[in-house]
């Protein structure tokens, strides 16, 4: 609560100058975030409840940094402030952290046991739980968290939010699967052993129609959407009303999960296991 109460102070006030005082807090605030102590949002009592003042660290650091070399070589420059450099790993943090490209900035979570192919990028914030595995050519936006045992196919994009400062961030619950080339963004909230096929793109302002139910999944004003717990989701259309003929994008819940989903995930799994 104390170093809550700091950032809040320091956030606020949007000093000219930060002193080393207010380094010495950042530096132990990106610490924590970096050992998962803190979150820019957690489940509490079955609720998914955002931590502004998390989300308030973060952008004070980009006030606070400088813009700087942050390079490793000559050959290999690149300029950041300096309050957000990338993160290191060591072989204690046991992540499998493929070589080719990948980025992951400091001030994020990785569990032991995550995997991450090349090349893919994580941002400020997240968090990814054990088991996930980040694959090539795939993000995970500022503030994103994503569960245990998911896997971000290829080409997939989980946007990130700092602002509006309370805004959900982008919430991947456990053993979901998010096909290749796929977009959830804008705080899209799926639930646990979901099921999201290849190219299909979610955001706050996409109707979702569920074909079991026979109806759009409701949503809360001013809340994005929740993709229900082993809900399977692939790309479709609605028709266009008075457009003699045509149709516009939905996303369409085609069935909830069954033991023909769980052998194809499971399929999945074992071939990871052996390549990985």
């Amino acid at each position: 609560m104390e170093m809550q109460n700091q950032i809040e102070a320091l956030y606020d006030a949007k000093p000219a100058k930060y002193t080393k005082e207010d380094r010495l807090l950042y530096n132990q605030f990106i610490d924590d975030l970096n050992q998962g102590k803190i979150r820019s949002a957690e489940k509490i009592d079955g609720e998914w409840i955002v931590n502004v003042w998390v989300k308030k660290g973060i952008l004070t650091g980009f006030r606070m940094g400088i813009l700087k070399d942050m390079g490793w070589s000559a050959q290999k420059p690149f300029f950041d402030k300096d309050t957000l450099p990338e993160k290191h790993f060591t072989l204690a943090d046991q992540i499998r952290l493929v070589p080719g490209g990948t980025s992951v900035r400091n001030g994020c979570y990785l569990a032991p046991g995550v995997a991450v192919m090349p090349p893919a990028f994580i941002n400020v914030g997240s968090y990814i739980d054990s088991g996930t595995l980040v694959d090539s050519h795939a993000l995970v936006g500022s503030c994103a968290q994503i569960g245990k045992n998911v896997h971000i196919s290829a080409g997939a994009m989980i946007g990130g939010v700092l602002e509006p400062i309370g805004s959900r961030p982008v919430i991947v619950e456990d053993n979901v699967f998010l096909g290749g080339n796929t977009g959830i963004y804008e705080g899209i909230l799926i639930q646990s052993r979901a099921v999201i096929a290849s190219g299909t793109i979610i955001t706050s302002s996409t109707p979702v129609y569920d074909a079991v139910n026979k109806c759009f999944l409701s949503k809360e004003s001013g809340k994005p959407i929740t993709i229900p717990q082993n809900a399977v989701v692939v790309a479709g259309s609605r028709p266009l009303n008075g457009s003699d003929g045509f149709s516009v994008y939905c996303p369409i819940i085609i069935k909830y999960r069954d033991e023909k989903t769980d052998l194809a995930v499971i399929l999945e799994q074992d071939l990871r296991e052996i390549l990985g």
